[in-house]
């Protein structure tokens, strides 16, 4: 009996010894709730002394509103068997003695000694763990914040080329929203050839860690969502996430860049242009004008009628074209600055029309002129300039029989001007050239009067735009600011 009594004392010790030494809290109530064990691990968690809170309510170790609702759980537990968390674990709020609070994970387990119903809860301390994911958390939200605030695009690939994240700048970029492109493949958004290529691109980087964008960064084109492509910088940057390789890719647009590069090449075309003409105009228009006056000397003096004189007749058209070319080509090569004043447009495209129709040619040609706006500041005679060419470009159209309308209306930051005939409009190949200097539709033409009107509205800070609606016929408006 002796040696069965110190087995027992044995084990009690070791049990004693395996709680005592557990570094979770140890806790056990009785079915009143009240606490019989207190281990050393729950004394440094909660600050209590076991002596503290033996015989006490367990509720004294939490706060609000679990303090006030435990009893009553603990009752209905014992009453109906209705199980909330014992027998489970889950995340709780401990209360320390000195009143603070901490997140812990508390499972609670039943045993019965004898006729008496007790309850452990072993409590784990979470309060590192919390404190690591609000860490996370945080810096999550802090580089989400940086990547969604962006001007340039961001776009995050799996090393399968699919998408992962797509922040608001790409959205606005390539007009697609996040949903619609996360977990589609990447190439979705380049135009051919590279939308076939990169598939096989990506694959042998990721096989043999051949690079040829990765790490560095390149002028490439981005595809729409309409379809339409654009010129943009892309920056390609590799990471690996908990052990899987991902790509992003830091986007550009360039758009406004090679625009104005464009422009600047234009500009200096144009200036190389001037001075040719330049020196053209001061190397044959004066000899021509020589040429002329000479071949009229001598047709003056053949017989009228005859096929010699009607040969020089010929010879004087031909120069007066080669003349007019070369005023064309000096107005478009060195248009004057506009010399701006008060101008009524109405009565501008009213009186340019006037012209028009002194023309024998295009007596057959009706012109309405309809619509006003107030005067703004230009130059009248290079305006007169533009609106007769377009008005005889409608004329040529319609072969010199047809009509022709123009509106004049005030906008809200300036005027509008619309010029429209009934011809037979511009062919859908044509009308991307229409403005390119020396490209013409005409069978006789030298393609300097659109690209010198453009050149012309722009100098007042305007904009001319040609439009050839379904039902026929051709438009061109012009935009010109108040200043």
């Amino acid at each position: 009996m002796a040696g069965n009594n110190s087995a027992v004392a044995d084990d009690a010790a070791r049990w004693r010894s395996i709680v005592d030494s557990a570094v979770d809290g140890i806790i056990v109530i009785d079915s009143r709730a009240l606490i019989e064990e207190f281990n050393p691990a729950a004394e440094r968690l909660f600050g209590y002394a076991e002596a503290e809170v033996v015989g006490r309510n367990v509720n004294l170790l939490m706060p609000s509103p679990y303090h006030e609702e435990h009893d009553g759980y603990l009752q209905r537990y014992l009453q109906t068997g209705a199980k909330k968390i014992i027998g489970i674990g889950r995340e709780v709020t401990g209360k320390r003695k000195d009143g603070t609070t901490f997140p812990l994970h508390l499972s609670v387990g039943e045993l019965r000694l004898g006729d008496e119903q007790k309850f452990t809860g072993i409590v784990h301390d979470l309060t590192e763990r919390v404190q690591l994911e609000e860490r996370l958390r945080a810096s999550e939200e802090r580089w989400r914040a940086v990547v969604e605030s962006a001007v340039d695009g961001i776009i995050v690939i799996d090393d399968t080329g699919h998408v992962e994240a797509f922040n608001p700048a790409a959205e606005r970029l390539f007009g697609y929203s996040e949903q619609e492109v996360v977990g589609r493949n990447v190439n979705i958004l380049m135009p051919s050839p590279y939308h076939g290529e990169h598939d096989a691109y990506l694959r042998r980087y990721v096989e043999t860690g051949a690079k040829k964008i990765i790490g560095i960064g390149r002028e490439v084109s981005g595809r729409r969502k309409d379809g339409t492509t654009f010129p943009l910088h892309l920056s390609v940057g590799e990471t690996s996430v908990a052990g899987v390789r991902k790509f992003t890719g830091i986007l550009h647009d360039l758009t406004a860049r090679v625009a104005i590069e464009e422009r600047l090449r234009e500009q200096a075309a144009l200036a190389r242009l001037g001075e040719m003409a330049a020196v053209l105009a001061h190397e044959v228009k004066n000899p021509l004008a020589a040429v002329r006056g000479a071949i009229e000397v001598v047709g003056s003096r053949l017989p009228a009628g005859t096929r010699d004189a009607g040969v020089m007749k010929e010879i004087v058209s031909r120069i007066d074209a080669l003349n007019e070319l070369m005023k064309d080509l000096l107005l478009f090569a060195r248009p004057p600055r506009p010399n701006p004043i008060p101008v009524e447009l109405g009565v501008l495209v009213s009186s340019t029309a006037a012209l028009l129709r002194e023309d024998p040619a295009l007596h057959a040609v009706r012109i309405e002129v309809h619509g006003f706006a107030p005067p703004l500041q230009a130059d009248p005679g290079l305006l007169q300039i533009v609106f007769l060419n377009l008005m005889m470009n409608s004329a040529q159209a319609m072969r010199g029989d047809g009509e022709i309308k123009v509106s004049v209306e005030a906008t809200s930051g300036g005027c509008r001007i619309a010029v429209s005939d009934n011809g037979p409009g511009i062919p859908l190949d044509a009308r991307e050239k229409i403005f390119t200097p020396f490209f013409t539709t005409k069978s006789r033409g030298t393609g300097l009067g659109l690209a010198t009107a453009k050149r012309l509205v722009e100098a007042h800070r305007g904009t001319i735009d040609v439009r050839c609606p379904a039902d026929g016929g051709t438009t061109v408006i012009i935009q010109l600011p108040t200043h």
